[in-house]
Formats: structure tokens, sequence, C-alpha cells
């Protein structure tokens, strides 16, 4: 019974960050044996065949008619556009680290244009949170070289999951609604770029395997649990949950491939956990006194 309570109030955020910190993991192991288009072309390949045989067992493909145009931009922004940007920055000297520092000003500015009474608690537990990120990606951050072009595109990449999420939540789409239609315009944004990238793929278990996982596991199981999470709960309380995303990934590189994890990743960790506690911490309510004559 305790642990279907649990599982009902923390499973899917669990499982999301479980899940979406696995993607590094299977990336590193992809571009091992083949370019990153070619990865992220395939990736929406499979993702696009498997939602469709979703959609062939509900009978349904588009989302309700008035809301398909919206629908396929917010896919452009917060799939296509993010994902191209964010592999574009770092094919342009910007380090995994860098970008992940420089995403984790997003729950500050979701907090910024979509709460305007925000608390100062809120707003300290995100900068927590983000200091606590930067400790833990220290290493990388060290060891970057800033480009300027690579700058432009982590920064387009920073806009487009920024105002890509908040408009998802506007959307108020069953996620299985919307997830399809993007996948097919991501998929012809993504072909757009494919002549003017390198394009390698060597079909061994070493790339099948790490595509198949970003395509099926990441693509569609995380990215479904991500429109769940964005339309049942905070915006910011849910963007913020990309703060442990690195650390996660870090202890997973750990655990599966023996990297140790840094102490100074450690106490990025703590800083996080810190931070979030503050963000998701509820304000007290004010409790009126009436006075009667």
């Amino acid at each position: 019974m305790y642990l279907r309570q649990y599982w009902a109030k923390f499973g899917p955020t669990t499982l999301f960050v479980l899940l979406w910190s696995s993607g590094a993991i299977f990336s590193r192991w992809g571009l091992d044996n083949g370019s990153s288009f070619a990865i992220l072309t395939w990736r929406f390949i499979i993702a696009l065949a498997f939602l469709s045989f979703l959609c062939i067992q509900r009978h349904r493909f588009l989302p309700p008619k008035g809301s398909r145009l919206k629908t396929a931009w917010v896919g452009l922004l917060i799939i296509g556009g993010y994902s191209i940007c964010y592999l574009l920055a770092l094919a342009n000297s910007i380090t995994p680290g860098m970008l992940a520092t420089i995403m984790g000003v997003q729950p500050i500015i979701t907090l910024w244009i979509i709460e305007r009474n925000f608390t100062a608690t809120r707003l300290l537990g995100l900068l927590i949170a983000l200091a606590g990120l930067v400790l833990v990606v220290a290493q990388s951050l060290f060891n970057t070289s800033l480009s300027l072009t690579g700058m432009i595109y982590a920064l387009v990449a920073l806009l487009c999951m920024s105002f890509g999420a908040i408009s998802q939540k506007k959307l108020q789409l069953a996620p299985m609604d919307a997830l399809p239609l993007q996948y097919v315009v991501s998929l012809v944004l993504c072909l757009l770029f494919v002549p003017f990238q390198p394009f390698r793929a060597s079909f061994d278990i070493g790339f099948i395997i790490p595509v198949l996982w970003l395509a099926m596991i990441i693509s569609v199981v995380a990215q479904l649990l991500l429109y769940r999470l964005l339309t049942t709960g905070n915006l910011v309380n849910v963007t913020s949950l990309f703060y442990l995303v690195p650390g996660v990934t870090a202890l997973m590189d750990y655990i599966f491939l023996g990297n140790k994890m840094s102490w100074l990743s450690l106490a990025g960790m703590g800083a996080i956990i810190v931070g979030l506690l503050f963000v998701f911490k509820k304000p007290k309510a004010i409790i009126v006194e009436e006075t009667v004559d």
C-alpha cells in the first residue's frame, strides 16, 4: 500500500529523471560508432515509427483541429530545435559541462516569465541548485574553450527548451495527442541539416542499441513522462528537475562504467538537492483571524 502511494506521488518524476539521465550514457556509446546527426536522424525515424504504431492502436494520429499548427510549432522548439542546437553546440567546442550550466538557467527564466509573484525562497533554491550544477560539471567547465558559434547554438537551445516547455504547458493536450506530429516536424527539420553535417553510422551493436534506447526509451517513454509532468505539475518545479540529470548521469557512469565521482561532484549533488527542497517548499498559508464583535 505504501509503495503504491509512493509510486503515485513520486514514481513518474523518479522514472523521468533516471531515464533522461541515461540518455548521456547511451549517446556517448553511440557516438563511438556513428556521427551525431546519424544518431539523431535514426532516433527520430524509429521514435516516429513506434509512435505511429501506438497511434494505429488508438485510432488517432493528429491532435484536435485548431491545435495542430501550434502543436507542430511547439515540437519544432522543444524537440527539433533544442536537439539540433544542442548537438551543434557540442560540435562547436562547447563542452557538456558548459552546455549543462547554460541550460541550468532555464528554470530561472521560466520562473521569471510565468511566476510574477515568486518568493525569494524559490529563487534562492534555483540559484543554490545552479551553483550545485556548476560543481558537478566543474571539471568540464575548466576544460572548455569558448566558441562564439558554439555559444550561439547553446543559447538558442536554451531558448528553444525554455519557450517550448512554456508553450507545451499551455497546449493542455494529452501527451500522445501532441508527440507524433511533433516528431514529424522535428524529423523534417533534422533532415534539412543532414546534407551539411557529417553522417556516419556503423550499424553494429554499438550503434544499434544506443539508437534504439534513445529512440524508444528517451524520445518516447521519457518524453511522454515529461509532457505528463508539464501538464499536471508546476512548470518551474518540473524544469528544475533537469538540475538532477548531470549528477545522476555521473552516478550511472560510476555504477555501470566504473568512472569515480569526485568529491566536488558529490558536494554539487548535495547542493542541488538542498536547492530543490527550497524550490519545492510550499509557502505557508496565511491565517487571517476574524474578530467577533
